[in-house]
């Protein structure tokens, strides 16, 4: 894609950059996109894995399923889409990542300021007492559970779910206030998410990817 020399002068003036970004921008990572042709709604149902009802009726199918997940991310590496945005930090004021992503690939490429709207497979809570559990857990004893005995989760948005507050407030000002709003790898149909696009107050330049 040719790059206009206006496109540049808005960069190069910016103050703060936005990239919202999807699961296109993974896919040269080796990660399978959700949605289109050979996404994997299109192999699998959403509601049989990816809601609390039904990690609460099986919660191992649906921890067998994220753990197959983690480990295709475990064995990905940030691709040049994620470098690239994470080197513009040494050149620009302001770089923000606002990612509908759960590969956690952007920071493992060194952004620093980086929104995750439905979570990160990394993290782990219980349910019960809310006790967050970072890298691995333990799957000796069967299904993993927390020292209160509440059942453990993973950090990820289902559907029917919220998304994290702080993040979609922090994600919302920094779409607002931006001078240059990148949409890379997304549809920019999954709501609330993509209402982002929206929420610029005054005329910037959105670059589609």
């Amino acid at each position: 894609m040719k790059i206009s020399d206006e496109t540049i002068d808005r960069i190069k003036s910016a103050g703060s950059i936005v990239f919202f970004t999807g699961a296109g921008i993974s896919a040269e990572s080796g990660i399978p996109i959700f949605r289109g042709k050979d996404g994997i709604w299109n192999k699998l149902k959403p509601e049989e894995l990816a809601n609390f009802d039904a990690f609460l009726r099986n919660p191992q199918m649906v921890w067998e399923w994220y753990e197959h997940r983690k480990q295709i991310i475990n064995n990905s590496k940030p691709n040049p889409a994620h470098i690239v945005i994470a080197e513009m930090q040494n050149y620009l004021p302001k770089i923000i990542v606002v990612t509908q992503n759960i590969d956690n690939l952007h920071k493992r490429a060194g952004s620093k300021t980086v929104y995750e709207l439905h979570g990160n497979i990394e993290r782990n809570y219980c349910i019960k007492c809310h006790t967050f559990y970072n890298g691995e857990i333990e799957f000796t004893d069967g299904i993993p559970k927390c020292k209160c005995g509440g059942l453990i989760r993973p950090d990820i948005v289902w559907f029917g779910e919220m998304l994290p507050q702080d993040q979609f407030n922090a994600s919302e000002k920094a779409s607002e206030e931006c001078d240059v709003f990148f949409i890379v790898g997304t549809s920019a149909v999954v709501y609330p998410a993509a209402s982002l696009i929206t929420w610029q107050n005054k005329v910037k330049h959105i670059l589609l990817k």
